[in-house]
């Protein structure tokens, strides 16, 4: 049992140059055409190669306010609007500046117990798929739990493990 085996070949891709706005759409865009939550996306360059991945974690954590927490005592602040105004000013922001470009990558013929160990140890819940340098695919961690797992299930036999 091997990457490929488990790997979504349908994912859907950033450029460094798009806007967090336009992020936020793709993530839209990815959930209705795969009818999931989509919680990463692959960023790439010109010539397709892998340079980053963005979560909605990396934009939620860039969105938030250092001061929060102060905020929140403060009576007389008008979060709404705080929070609207920030909005605002991040739209333009450009993936490539928030992106983590430290992307582990895995072949396709990476075998599952690897992946498993990659995922867990690196704390990440999505892998790319990489072969001759070209994404292929992705292995989002729902899928391995669901494949390696399902011989726990009474209807689905012995487990292959």
């Amino acid at each position: 049992m091997v990457a490929r085996d488990v790997m979504d070949s349908r994912f859907h891709l950033l450029h460094p140059r798009d806007t967090l706005s336009q992020a936020v759409e793709m993530f839209q865009t990815a959930g209705r055409e795969e009818n999931r939550k989509i919680f990463g996306l692959m960023v790439v360059d010109d010539d397709d190669r892998l340079v980053g991945m963005v979560s909605m974690y990396d934009i939620l954590l860039f969105l938030q306010p250092k001061h929060v927490r102060i905020w929140s005592e403060i009576e007389e602040l008008d979060l709404d609007q705080l929070f609207t105004d920030l909005l605002e000013r991040a739209k333009g922001i450009e993936v490539g500046d928030i992106m983590t470009t430290e992307v582990v990558t895995i072949s396709p013929d990476t075998h599952l117990l690897a992946v498993a160990d990659i995922m867990l140890k690196k704390h990440v819940r999505r892998l790319p798929v990489t072969e001759n340098g070209r994404i292929i695919g992705i292995v989002y961690i729902s899928s391995l739990f669901h494949h390696m797992l399902s011989g726990f299930l009474p209807s689905q036999g012995k487990s292959p493990w």
